[in-house]
C-alpha cells in the first residue's frame, strides 16, 4: 500500500490529541516525522516516528508527501507557504489564517503546484453537529427560524505561559472557536450579506478576546433564518450547546461531543463506539404536528473526526472532492474579519 507519509509541525495538544491519533490509526496514513524542539513526548506513543528538531528540518525530509501546520496561529500562513513550496500537501489547523489575503496567496500557490491544502474544520464530525444537519436534512422542526450555536468555556483566570493568552503568536476567541462555529454555519446555511458582532475581553488581566456574540444576517441558503453565534470563557454554567426552533418544534442539545475529552485521557479512535454519545447527553426534540406532540430525547449520530483523515486519503490518492477545501474556508475568515469590523465600528458590516 502506497502509504502518505505525513509529518507534524508540532506536538502540542493539537498534535497530540487531534492529530497524531487519527493519522496512526489510519492504514493508508504513516506518522513519519514530528517536530519537537527539545522534548521527545512522542517517542513512548509513536516509536517509529522520527522526531525533527525545526520546522526547517521537517520540510526538509525529502520523502514526506502531507505536512501538518498545527503550530500557533501567526505562523500558519508562513509554514503553509513554505510547505507548499517544498511541494508537500498541506494541513492546516484553524484558524486558516489570520487575513483573508493571506488565504488566497495560499489557496492560489496550491493551485499552481497542483497540491492538496485543507482546513482541518474537524467539528464538521461533532456527534452533536452531525446530530443537528439530520435533524434539519429530516424537517423535524418543520421550517426553521432560529439556530443558536454556542460554545460554553469557563476559566476564570489567565492561563499562564501560552500564546493564547499572551497573544504573542495570535490567539483570542474569535479566531479560536469563532472558526468553528462560524464554519458550522456556513456549511448548514451558506455564507450571509453581514454580519453583526460584539467581541470583547472579559477577564480581568485579559490580553485577547475571550468573548463574542456573532449574528450572521440573511444567509445565502435560508435568509430568513436567525442566526446567533457565541462564546466566552465565562460560562460557569453552561448555555446550551445548540437552540434550533422552527414552526412546529425545537431542538436544545447541552454539552459537547465527547471524542476530544476521549483523546484527550489517551484513548485512540480504534476504540469500539468511538464518538458515541452516552444517552444521558443527547439533545431534547420537542415537536408539536397534526396535534401530536413529542418531547424526548433525541439519539445524537456518533462523532466521527477520523472522517477528515479518511477524505484527505481519498483525495489524494482517488480524486474524490475534498471536504475541507482550504478555498472555502477563506469565508470562514472573512467573516471573522467582518465580526471584528462591527465590533469596532457597532455597526452592520455587509460581506
Amino acid at each position: 500500500m502506497d502509504k502518505i507519509k505525513t509529518g507534524l509541525a508540532a506536538y502540542g495538544m493539537s498534535g497530540r490529541v487531534f492529530h497524531a491519533p487519527f493519522i496512526f490509526t489510519n492504514p493508508h496514513f504513516e506518522l513519519t516525522a514530528i517536530t519537537e524542539r527539545s522534548k521527545e513526548l512522542s517517542r513512548e506513543r509513536y516509536p517509529d516516528a522520527r522526531i525533527v528538531r525545526s520546522f526547517d528540518e521537517l520540510i526538509g525530509q525529502n520523502e514526506l508527501d502531507l505536512i501538518v501546520i498545527n503550530t500557533p496561529d501567526n505562523t500558519h500562513y508562513e509554514y503553509a507557504r513554505r510547505a507548499l513550496e517544498a511541494g508537500k500537501h498541506v494541513i492546516v489547523e484553524k484558524p486558516f489564517t489570520t487575513t483573508v489575503e493571506e488565504a488566497e496567496e495560499l489557496v492560489a500557490l496550491a493551485d499552481a503546484k497542483g497540491l492538496t491544502l485543507s482546513v482541518y474544520q474537524n467539528r464538521r464530525w461533532d456527534c452533536d453537529f452531525l446530530t443537528v444537519k439530520d435533524i434539519l436534512a429530516k424537517g423535524l422542526l418543520g421550517h426553521l427560524v432560529e439556530y443558536e450555536s454556542t460554545f460554553p468555556r469557563y476559566r476564570n483566570f489567565i492561563k499562564p505561559n501560552t500564546w493564547k493568552e499572551t497573544g504573542t503568536n495570535g490567539g483570542g476567541l474569535t479566531y479560536n472557536l469563532g472558526a468553528h462555529v462560524i464554519d458550522q454555519a456556513v456549511q448548514l446555511f451558506g455564507m450571509p450579506e453581514a454580519v453583526f458582532a460584539d467581541i470583547a475581553t472579559m477577564r480581568q488581566g485579559g490580553k485577547v478576546d475571550d468573548y463574542f456574540i456573532i449574528h450572521l444576517l440573511k444567509p445565502s441558503k435560508a435568509p430568513e433564518v436567525k442566526i446567533t453565534l457565541k462564546s466566552s470563557y465565562l460560562m460557569c454554567e453552561h448555555e446550551p450547546r445548540f437552540v434550533l426552533h422552527g414552526r412546529e418544534g425545537s431542538y436544545v442539545k447541552y454539552g459537547l461531543d465527547p471524542q476530544e475529552a476521549a483523546l484527550v485521557d489517551g484513548a485512540m479512535p480504534d476504540t469500539p463506539h468511538w464518538g458515541e454519545e452516552d444517552p444521558s447527553h443527547w439533545g431534547l426534540l420537542h415537536t408539536e404536528k397534526d396535534d401530536k406532540v413529542v418531547r424526548q430525547p433525541y439519539p445524537s449520530l456518533p462523532g466521527d473526526y477520523a472522517a477528515f483523515y479518511e477524505n484527505i486519503y481519498r483525495h489524494i490518492r482517488q480524486g474524490v472532492p475534498l471536504q475541507s477545501d482550504a478555498r472555502e474556508v477563506i469565508g470562514v475568515i472573512r467573516l471573522i474579519e467582518a465580526a471584528w469590523e462591527s465590533s469596532r465600528t457597532q455597526s452592520v458590516v455587509r460581506v
